[in-house]
């Protein structure tokens, strides 16, 4: 088994490789002056099942390319078999065409993806679970709510915990969670007026007294969240909480998180924190290292991953 990864998200590739005992294979991935993508393959991958760690996130369109470029280097260096492991799949939101004339861009990356010569995807809470269906080669969607599970149970009281889903689209995500944690469900319903931008209309549950624990997949703007945490508490609530995925916070996103009611705002490692999130007094990181760590360990070793699913 070989490991190699870009630059997208470096720290999560060595925290992985330190949990399967192992280090990253050595490759080089630099920039010409033009900014183009090169890479070379330093050591002998010949045979070999071939993990390659690169989330899509931010700056999306140069991670993206990274990822099939050290794909196409490995199939050329005659690697046996190449799964492609991005704990952040970008373009994700694009699953559909909302309009007419408008592109469904999650299938073009699957396909660039495939056609680079990935062999399988490993990957972690898609935005949309049909996107598993928008690549022709076997794809693993693993779900992080067993992470956030352990990290709930270690934190807060569950007999007063309520979960959140901060809109009608992440009910089924939140219903999953507060199943696993036996706790009840509430909804806030918004209406978005324009892109980046929410207005909270109602909450759909008695949330007073309770520890609210918003649960959501992807936080880009913050809106949502920061607007949701004010209706809770506006309805009695004591505190809110918020355990997110992928954390692209975009913009003054940082900003706007730190200036919210939220108490505390847990995201997962899937895209590398920046020192602005670093600094923030009410974001923390929560690592998804040891569940893509077993789940890398398992399919080479051909062993089932669906028990990391529960």
């Amino acid at each position: 088994m070989k490991l190699v990864a870009g630059n997208s998200n470096r720290p999560l590739a060595e925290a992985i490789t330190s949990y399967l005992s192992t280090s990253l294979t050595k490759c080089v991935v630099k920039r010409f002056a033009d900014m183009e993508v090169f890479v070379e393959i330093e050591e002998n991958v010949r045979g070999e099942d071939v993990f390659v760690i690169q989330s899509t996130s931010f700056p999306a369109n140069d991670n993206l390319m990274e990822l099939l470029i050290l794909t196409d280097a490995l199939r050329r260096s005659s690697a046996r078999r190449i799964t492609a492991v991005i704990p952040y799949f970008g373009y994700a939101r694009q699953d559909r065409k909302p309009g007419p004339r408008t592109p469904i861009s999650a299938k073009l990356v699957a396909n660039m993806i495939t056609q680079a010569g990935a062999d399988r995807v490993l990957t972690l809470d898609l935005h949309a679970l049909q996107i598993q269906g928008f690549f022709d080669i076997p794809t693993d969607n693993l779900f992080a709510a067993p992470v956030m599970v352990k990290d709930i149970k270690e934190n807060f009281d569950i007999n007063k915990l309520m979960v959140i889903s901060p809109d009608v689209g992440g009910v089924v995500r939140a219903r999953d969670l507060a199943k696993r944690i036996d706790a009840p469900l509430a909804i806030v319903d918004k209406r978005r007026e324009r892109p980046g931008e929410s207005e909270v209309m109602n909450v759909i549950g008695d949330v007073s007294g309770r520890d609210c624990v918003l649960v959501d997949d992807i936080v880009d703007s913050g809106g949502t969240l920061c607007n949701a945490a004010e209706a809770l508490l506006a309805q009695g609530a004591n505190e809110v909480n918020a355990y997110i995925t992928h954390g692209v916070l975009s913009g003054k996103a940082v900003e706007r998180i730190s200036s919210s009611k939220l108490k505390t705002v847990a995201i997962t490692d899937s895209i590398m924190a920046t020192e602005e999130v670093q600094k923030a007094h009410n974001i923390r990181n929560i690592s998804i290292a040891p569940l893509l760590g077993e789940a890398i360990l398992r399919t080479n070793s051909e062993k089932s991953v669906s028990s990391l699913f529960h």
